[in-house]
């Protein structure tokens, strides 16, 4: 099933659809399970949350917080309130911004308590198998399908903490994986794999502005080996969106639509 690519002019319009999708896949999935199972991953996705579920008062009114279980696709291994941290993001641009009286969200964090080292950085005081067990612990709370798993795109093509050429992007023995020499600072970090992309009901990607565009003409031309585009080819069955704005798209060989 080829992935189905969303355009809008303006970043808010994005949001705003974004905020349509997830609402919508939270009442199919609640209404089945009674559960909203979704992962999340950092950059510019955060803003585009607040965007759709905060800022949006009809859009964010029907969110069912108490029925989300949040995790996140990637994370960096540091204190959950470092600037550098996807829950801190999450945290930071959404929860604090929840209306007075709202019903907890269910949050799957790393645990800080095995932490060692300073920013996610490698040096001596690094304790490796601590870090593998935050990856191991991690694995073992996650659940056998999400129904949604939101992702960025960066302008390398890389994806969760999966980059171009890594070793990891054929990683199929763990669901969660630790890396240590991440290309993009800081280097130690726990990572989503192919199998738990693959088991996915949804995955949404969501890529703005201009600076994208190079990078989409890449994974959308076919045959690409970018992470990203190895996430589109996925064949399981996953429905892949993407929603992004105009700038983005430009020069991009791909038929685009309303979401």
């Amino acid at each position: 099933m080829p992935a189905k690519v969303y355009s809008y002019p303006e970043s808010q319009e994005v949001a705003n659809a974004v905020g349509k999708y997830v609402i919508e896949h939270q009442n199919k999935a609640i209404a089945a399970n009674g559960t909203f199972k979704i992962a999340l991953s950092g950059g510019s996705l955060g803003k585009i949350l607040k965007q759709a579920l905060i800022d949006n008062k009809e859009i964010g009114s029907q969110a069912q917080w108490d029925k989300w279980e949040v995790y996140f696709s990637d994370e960096r291994l540091v204190p959950l309130d470092h600037p550098d941290s996807n829950f801190g993001l999450f945290n930071e641009m959404v929860i604090k911004n929840l209306p007075e009286g709202t019903k907890k969200l269910k949050l799957n964090v790393i645990d800080t308590n095995l932490l060692t080292g300073k920013d996610g950085q490698v040096d001596d005081s690094v304790d490796q198998s601590k870090d593998e067990a935050i990856a191991k612990e991690y694995a073992s709370n996650l659940p056998k399908v999400f129904d949604v798993i939101l992702l960025g795109c960066g302008p390398d093509g890389h994806t969760c903490s999966l980059f171009p050429g890594h070793k990891l992007l054929k990683e199929r023995s763990v669901l969660i994986a630790y890396i240590n020499d991440s290309p993009k600072p800081p280097p130690r970090r726990i990572t989503f794999t192919f199998p738990v992309l693959e088991e996915a009901k949804s995955i949404a990607f969501v890529a703005t502005g201009a600076g994208k565009a190079p990078v989409l003409r890449e994974i959308f031309k076919g045959q690409s080996q970018l992470p990203c585009a190895l996430v589109n080819d996925i064949k399981s069955g996953t429905s892949i969106s993407w929603f992004v704005d105009s700038p983005a798209v430009e020069g991009v060989d791909v038929l685009t639509s309303k979401y």
